[in-house]
């Protein structure tokens, strides 16, 4: 199944992001297409009107979208007390339907010079000529609407401009105005794939079967929802996971994936999900050949994220839980080691403090460049535990 979205709605985004879909970014333009230059303030009557005269002095058209029916008929009149010697025409999606074609066939063929409307332009729309677009109440609007809306302008070599309008700034709520924000920050071309990862963060992943399009995914966090997902689809799948929950680590080490070493946002979030989904040490090693074949030389932050995930896997077939290098040590736990086995740690690694109290197994750790000694510590404990 292809599906192909200007901006992914966050339950599909995220069924790509947890490996139930692949994802392709396409961020390179039609040839001469412009960003579309994006104003948000509050409702302004005189800046609307210039706006709407400068498009028609370029011999444009506008949009000016009024999201209530039952007074759309006011604003176009509104619209035309700004600016009587424009002509201005109405649609709507509960108008007879051959009134409603005849409409846009008039505005598509220049007999209007703004069309007040509702919603119903947000997709389907080309029209090269109209590259303006007022937005009276922006912030009632979704993000991933906001954006499909005012990809209707700038269709053509033409430079577009969007206007996203609210009543009062004291009055917006918290999410609006970071909704209304985020359209203001992102109007460069290809900026699709960012605002639906802003609208992932805002609204939630949804429902997965359902038609609900946000959801609760915080109350139980992401991580372990993440898992708890890939349970079920192995389960249906026939194969039913038999691996215990990852260990828990924490280390105060750079890494990650650095941007000047991949540079695109979504293989960035992809790499991060194989490495924390890698079940075996030979797929971190398959992983790190790839990453050099790709990308080159693999930097330090990103070496770390991948001998870290290996440490964590150690120390999961050696029954540990939790995973800590902090104050100079490492700790692994829950952990029982004999006397014997305590006695050949220190036989194997003599330059090695090793404390064991309350099933508690601690080395010294100095920072980053240690990480490698910490794997073979977790191994060297694997080893004794073994025999």
């Amino acid at each position: 199944m292809l599906a192909m979205s200007a901006t992914p709605i966050p339950r599909t985004l995220h069924m790509s992001l947890s490996g139930l879909r692949d994802i392709t970014v396409i961020t390179t333009p039609p040839r001469g297409r412009h960003p579309i230059k994006t104003h948000v303030g509050e409702f302004d009557e005189e800046l609307i009107a210039a706006a709407l005269r400068r498009e028609v002095g370029r011999e444009g058209q506008s949009f000016y979208l009024h999201n209530r029916v039952e007074t759309i008929d006011e604003a176009a009149e509104r619209v035309r007390q700004w600016v009587p010697e424009l002509r201005v025409g109405v649609a709507h999606g509960q108008m007879p339907e051959r009134r409603l074609e005849d409409v846009m066939m008039k505005f598509l063929h220049g007999d209007f010079d703004v069309l007040v409307s509702t919603t119903i332009i947000e997709s389907g729309l080309d029209i090269p000529q109209a590259n303006t677009l007022v937005v009276e109440r922006a912030d009632t609007l979704g993000l991933a609407q906001l954006y499909q809306i005012r990809g209707r302008v700038g269709r053509s070599d033409e430079h577009a401009h969007a206007y996203l309008f609210y009543p009062d700034r004291r009055e917006l709520s918290e999410e609006a105005r970071h909704r209304l924000s985020t359209l203001a920050d992102y109007t460069e071309l290809g900026s699709g794939y960012r605002i639906a990862m802003r609208d992932l963060e805002l609204r939630g992943a949804g429902n997965l079967l359902g038609d609900e399009q946000s959801g609760h995914v915080a109350a139980v966090g992401f991580e372990l929802y993440c898992e708890l997902l890939a349970e079920a689809v192995a389960e249906l799948q026939g194969r039913p996971s038999e691996a215990a929950r990852p260990v828990r680590l924490d280390a105060a080490v750079d890494a990650y994936v650095p941007a000047d070493y991949v540079p695109l946002e979504a293989v960035k979030i992809d790499l991060h999900r194989r490495i924390a989904l890698a079940a075996e040490r030979a797929d971190l090693r398959e992983l790190d050949a790839e990453l050099t074949d790709r990308f080159g030389p693999v930097p330090e932050p990103v070496g770390n994220l991948l001998v870290l995930q290996e440490a964590r896997l150690a120390a999961g077939e050696l029954g540990a839980a939790t995973l800590t290098m902090r104050g100079g040590r490492m700790t692994v736990a829950p952990l029982t080691l004999t006397s014997a086995q305590v006695a050949e740690l220190k036989r194997a690694a003599p330059n090695a403090l090793y404390t064991v109290a309350r099933r508690e197994v601690m080395r010294p750790v100095l920072g980053a460049s240690q990480v490698l000694e910490t794997l073979d510590a977790i191994l060297e404990i694997r080893r004794v535990v073994a025999a």
